[in-house]
């Protein structure tokens, strides 16, 4: 049951790494610009990839239903259309490589794919982690992935999310053949511009003061990757035409649960006035379970590292940085998403999608300390 309540969580759609950080400074142009064709492009990744790419000297084109932020990036390309067959838009067009962010159902993906096969020659694909089959133990990418009981279904939901996404795999390969395919498998995205909150919530949580549940223990490993990285690994990636399915994701013992509660901290301290200071106080994973405090989507970032999910934060990530993924330092991301976090509307910034409600945080903070302790 457990099981299910995270991959659920895990798998909703709102719907040390290494090689090293970003360097600070301007992004340097790429040797050959390249025309890249984005299906989607205007929501939180897509908005990454597409300013690393235009900072680099490339030609973008989205292609989407125009209904999302429609007054970013004015210089883009833009042609108005729906994946569910609406593709004429692209007729008679041919790019250097396209970016496929918004694929969800492996029929959408095979529409595209095969209608771009023979004018476009590069095609990449942003999958996901929940692909794997299984968190027991640790994953590569050659480990086994999900099935669907009904493969034809294209409800998407925390069940279906990760097998769907596998299939969307398949039908890009069957499109365009391996050597002309490049599959990236990001863990959970985080950074300015997310629309999830998970991430969000540890800085937002901290920036309101006092005391905060934190869970499990301060070791526990968590993995993540900031959307402005994976942004660049992919465009870097078209540049170099590079191909193959990556694990994109932070090493497995780079970052803690204990170091996003410090950094989130010590963000809160030097951007807010606090009038109470934020202090977390740490909750075993068991108290947590008895409350019904769900990791991962009332605790977002963190899952225990034991039983079904002991494997989910050791996923491995050394053949993406082998192809030059880097990933940034945590307190970088942390401060970037407080930061962009306390520019959103008041309404955004007071009602997270993720984490817990404070009257229910309240609510366990004050059980526990009230628990008679070993």
């Amino acid at each position: 049951m457990r099981r299910r309540r995270f991959l659920q969580a895990s798998g909703a759609i709102a719907l040390a790494g290494l090689a090293p950080g970003h360097a600070a400074g301007p992004v340097q142009p790429a040797r050959r610009p390249l025309r890249i064709l984005i299906l989607g492009g205007t929501r939180f990744l897509g908005l990454h990839m597409t300013q690393y790419a235009l900072d680099r000297g490339h030609r973008l084109t989205f292609f989407n239903r125009g209904r999302t932020n429609t007054d970013r990036f004015p210089q883009v390309e833009r042609i108005k259309g729906d994946r569910n067959g609406e593709l004429g838009g692209l007729a008679g067009r041919d790019w250097d490589a396209v970016i496929d962010n918004s694929g969800y159902v492996p029929r959408h993906v095979r529409l595209a794919a095969q209608m771009l096969r023979a004018s476009v020659p590069h095609y990449l694909f942003v999958s996901t982690l929940s692909v794997y089959a299984g968190f027991a133990s640790a994953n590569d990418e050659d480990s086994p992935l999900g099935t669907l009981a009904e493969p034809a279904t294209e409800t998407v939901d925390g069940t279906t999310y990760g097998p769907l996404k596998a299939l969307c795999e398949t039908a890009a390969r069957d499109a365009y053949g391996a050597g002309n395919t490049t599959i990236l498998r990001p863990g959970l995205l985080v950074g300015p511009d997310d629309n999830t909150d998970r991430f969000t919530y540890w800085p937002a949580r901290a920036a309101r003061g006092g005391r905060f549940i934190a869970p499990g223990r301060a070791a526990d490993p968590i993995q993540l990757i900031d959307a402005r990285d994976l942004a660049a690994f992919a465009i870097e990636t078209l540049e170099r035409r590079v191909t193959g399915t990556f694990n994109a994701v932070s090493a497995p013992s780079r970052f803690t649960i204990g170091e996003l509660v410090d950094e989130s901290v010590a963000a809160a301290r030097s951007t807010v006035v606090i009038a109470d200071a934020p202090q977390p106080v740490w909750l075993p994973a068991d108290f947590l379970a008895a409350q019904k405090v769900l990791p991962w989507s009332d605790m977002p970032v963190w899952v225990p590292s034991e039983g079904e999910t002991a494997g989910f934060a050791a996923t491995s990530m050394q053949r993406a940085a082998v192809a030059g993924l880097r990933i940034r330092p945590l307190a970088d991301t942390v401060r970037d998403t407080l930061r962009w976090h306390r520019q959103r509307p008041t309404a955004e910034q007071t009602t997270l999608k993720a984490g817990l409600a404070a009257e229910r945080e309240a609510a366990v903070l004050a059980a526990f300390l009230a628990a008679p302790k070993p």
